[in-house]
Order: C-alpha cells, then structure tokens, then sequence
C-alpha cells in the first residue's frame, strides 16, 4: 500500500519519514493549599505531539533539509497532513539533523505540536462573541477606562488569560475583585484585563 506524502505548508516530503511516533499529552498544574493538601488543575484541553526521523538522500538531499528548515523558521502553525493520522493545525516546534549532513545524505528528527484551539491567537475574542452572540457572556472589548474585558471559555484559567493578554496574574486579580478564587473561573464571565 502506497502512503501519500507528509506535507507541512508549502513542503511536501520527498519520501515519508522512516518513523513517526505520536504522544498524547495533557496540561496540568499542582497547587499546593496551605496548611493543606496538593490540588491538581488541568490547564486546557489535551493535544498531540507528532515526533518523526527520516531520511533525505540523493544530489539534493542538502537542498531538501534547508527548505524544511526555511519552513520551520515561519512562525504560526500551518495545516499538518500527515500519511495515517488526521490532517491537522500544528506548530512546527522541532528539526534536528541528526549526524553531520553530507551532500547527498541527511538523517533528521521533527516535532511538530497539534492546535487544537487556535494558540496563535488566530481567534480574537471579539470575532467569537459576534459569531455566538446570545451565549449571554458580554462581547469582548474595551470597557470603560481603556481596560478590556476577556469573557472566558471552557478550559480557560486566569494563568493563561494574563498570558494571553500580556498582564501579570496578580494584576489582573487586583483588577477582578469578584473572582473569589482564582482556581475557578466559569464559561461566560467577565474578566477585566488591566
């Protein structure tokens, strides 16, 4: 049986890597209570990650490994289509070469991070809200005072909405008096970003 080519972007693999190996992975934290015990906390959904040696032989197998290394240095992920598993957003997060590259061999090691749920930033929050207006969460913007408002989603935390939005967590808690506790933020609620 003749697989299709892996292809990334604008690179098609001349011939598909030798070895492919696909870890499932989860982001969890461990938060200790004081005086307490360990709370553990999922940081967002589950993702994979496609890992994958091959080869690059021939004349030009050089030439192949530097446009693969061209299309790593782009930033943003791009459409994975890979040979047995499900074509998918991803990240481009690892190329290695392996042993010293001759003109006409070259054996490397890929990494590539599925995006599940736009971690580019590809998805504003603005174009959400209009597209599921009624969810009965506030539209995300500027309120008043210039601050913006994020309206959480499922798999949201606060860690990862003051990543999002460049803001330090302790400031962001000053500027959401209401939230209680920080571990819990609910879907539709109103997060001011300072």
């Amino acid at each position: 049986m003749r697989l299709a080519p892996m292809r990334f972007k604008e690179f098609t693999w001349p011939h598909n890597p030798e070895v492919y190996t696909v870890e499932y992975r989860r982001r969890v934290a461990v938060h200790q209570i004081p005086f307490g015990p360990c709370v553990m906390q999922e940081l967002g959904s589950a993702y994979r990650v496609l890992k994958g040696e091959g080869v690059f032989v021939g004349e030009d197998a050089y030439q192949r490994f530097k446009e693969l290394a061209e299309v790593f240095r782009q930033e943003g992920p791009g459409l994975l289509v890979h040979p047995v598993w499900p074509a998918e957003r991803a990240y481009f997060a690892a190329l290695e070469a392996v042993e010293e590259p001759r003109p006409d061999f070259v054996r490397y090691r890929f990494e590539f991070w599925e995006d599940g749920g736009g971690c580019d930033g590809g998805l504003k929050e603005v174009e959400e809200e209009s597209a599921g207006a009624g969810s009965g969460g506030p539209p995300a913007g500027s309120a008043d005072g210039g601050e913006q408002v994020h309206t959480v989603r499922k798999g949201d935390t606060l860690w990862a909405v003051a990543g999002q939005y460049g803001v330090e967590l302790a400031a962001l808690l000053r500027a959401n008096p209401q939230i209680k506790n920080p571990n819990r933020i609910y879907p539709g609620e109103a997060v001011k970003v300072p």
